[in-house]
């Protein structure tokens, strides 16, 4: 148990991804208060997926310690003495994923809370999100949709589609 903690906390694989998800619930947090969406449950399920992640970063970590897998075999050899590593373990694989999940989560938190993004790296986000997801808009609207959104969630919301007349399905 003491030689997995080492390796854990010795990772920079490992440390790479909790900064990930500190930016990423950082940016979270910032784009709920700044649109004053705070959801519990969305929030439940945020910290639920992120202490997953971990949970099996570590159980990957004593898979490492058992099975010595190094997936470096598969990289061309230059590669691997420019990144100036000398094991990547199904644990550190993982951690890339995770990483990269991570990453494109708080890219696109900077973009729905309006910060500079290069419009490259805005584009390819938003062609990324709608073919894979529907977390992003697509038009240029960013605003309006994210205000039309948290107006549906608040009780002007309620009261505008009722007095349009669709309040009938409306629950106050």
């Amino acid at each position: 148990m003491r030689d997995l903690m080492l390796q854990f906390s010795n990772n920079i694989f490992i440390e790479i991804l909790m900064l990930a998800i500190c930016a990423d619930t950082l940016l979270g947090v910032l784009r709920a208060i700044k649109f004053r969406q705070f959801n519990s449950s969305v929030g439940i399920d945020g910290a639920i997926r992120k202490v997953a992640m971990v949970v099996s970063v570590g159980v990957l970590m004593l898979a490492d310690l058992l099975i010595h897998v190094n997936l470096l075999a598969f990289i061309p050899e230059e590669y691997v003495h420019d990144l100036g590593v000398q094991k990547l373990g199904i644990c550190e694989f993982f951690c890339l994923l995770f990483t990269a999940c991570e990453c494109l989560s708080v890219l696109k938190n900077m973009v729905l809370c309006g910060l500079p993004v290069p419009k490259k790296v805005e584009s390819w986000l938003r062609d990324f999100l709608a073919n894979m997801t529907s977390e992003l808009p697509m038009d240029n609207g960013i605003s309006d949709k994210i205000y039309e959104a948290s107006e549906a969630n608040t009780n002007n919301g309620v009261l505008n589609k009722m007095k349009a007349g669709g309040g009938e399905n409306v629950r106050q």
